[in-house]
């Protein structure tokens, strides 16, 4: 067992005093003890490590192939993408095992407990599925079971190239279901959870509104039944338009209208949110899941932080590209 005495420690209980800390040999805490003498190895501010609410292990792999500025103008994050889609077909399930495993490891090294896995690449090149569905999911669990990281994983579901339903193109099979196999691939995907530890969690992620259509969405939020349900949304201008233009609203404006947005949810980004889509997402309880480093290197916008947080909203923080992992 393990011992830690701190000055000050947060806990489920708020700021308390000469906290003795237990930790049994599995590494989970044991035993939480406020107004205790101090015994062990002494810190003086103790706080609980944190969730990496988004992340794409597999991006990790190809960090600085994109990390230049050229001369065409036109460099954005849709021509970052492309680039994006043409590496990942060259990954294998030991691949992902292998990135997955380094990727976690950096995760505990920066002080994070939780990899909450935005995992959407599911299928083999050309888009049949392996034999095993869940194949790649079983790889990024095998990777938490190596490194002992906390994992939270989310399937996503990735139907259509666009709000008009067009077919996904070439870089974009890999990740693609119709609800029927995705619920297929979701059911596997729990499988490969079980031998985990009991902080590790299973949830959904329809991708976007670009990409799962409106009439499935509700259906694919309610496969987690109290899990958390992630989402891309209103990360660029493009999208925004898009959204906008088929489906009548904005995307945060149409999501609040459409769906039961709670505190189990969390939506990516919301880099280009308008003001009374700000203040509506603040209401709801939901985590706004920011990803700074990322939305700075894909040119996304900045997070109306100000507004949202004076509004009573509530933010998460993830490395999703995973260019850089750090809390500092």
């Amino acid at each position: 067992m393990t011992v830690l005495w701190a000055k000050q420690a947060l806990t489920t209980a708020g700021w308390e005093n000469n906290v003795r800390v237990e930790i049994d040999q599995t590494g989970r805490i044991s035993s939480i003890q406020p107004d205790s003498p101090a015994t062990g190895t002494h810190v003086g501010t103790l706080l609980p490590a944190i969730a990496n609410l988004h992340s794409h292990a597999f991006q990790r792999s190809m960090a600085g192939l994109t990390e230049k500025r050229g001369p065409d103008p036109r460099d954005t994050f849709w021509t970052w993408r492309q680039l994006m889609f043409r590496f990942l077909d060259q990954l294998t399930p030991d691949h992902v095992q292998a990135i997955a495993s380094f990727v976690q490891m950096e995760m505990l090294e920066a002080g994070y407990a939780n990899n909450t896995e935005f995992h959407y690449l599911h299928h083999q090149p050309g888009g049949a599925p392996y034999d095993n569905i869940a194949e790649m999911a079983e790889r990024v669990a095998a990777a938490a079971d190596i490194t002992g990281i906390g994992l939270t994983l989310l399937p996503v579901h990735y139907q259509y190239g666009g709000c008009d339903k067009r077919a996904l193109g070439d870089g974009q099979i890999r990740f693609g279901n119709d609800p029927e196999r995705f619920a297929k691939l979701y059911e596997e995907s729990a499988k490969a959870l079980k031998s985990l530890p009991t902080d590790t969690r299973m949830g959904v992620a329809p991708h976007s509104l670009r990409a799962v259509g409106r009439e499935d969405l509700i259906a694919t939020t309610k496969l987690s039944k109290d899990g958390p349900v992630h989402m891309h949304l209103a990360e660029q201008i493009a999208e925004v338009d898009e959204v906008s233009a088929f489906w009548g609203k904005r995307p945060v404006e149409w999501l609040l209208e459409n769906a039961d947005v709670n505190e189990n949810w969390c939506l990516i980004h919301c880099t280009q949110m308008a003001e009374h889509e700000t203040l509506g997402l603040a209401k709801t309880g939901a985590v706004a899941g920011l990803c700074p480093i990322t939305e700075s290197s894909l040119g996304d916008g900045i997070f109306d932080g100000v507004r949202y947080l004076g509004a009573g909203g509530t933010i998460g923080i993830g490395s999703d590209s995973n260019i850089r992992i750090s809390l500092s």
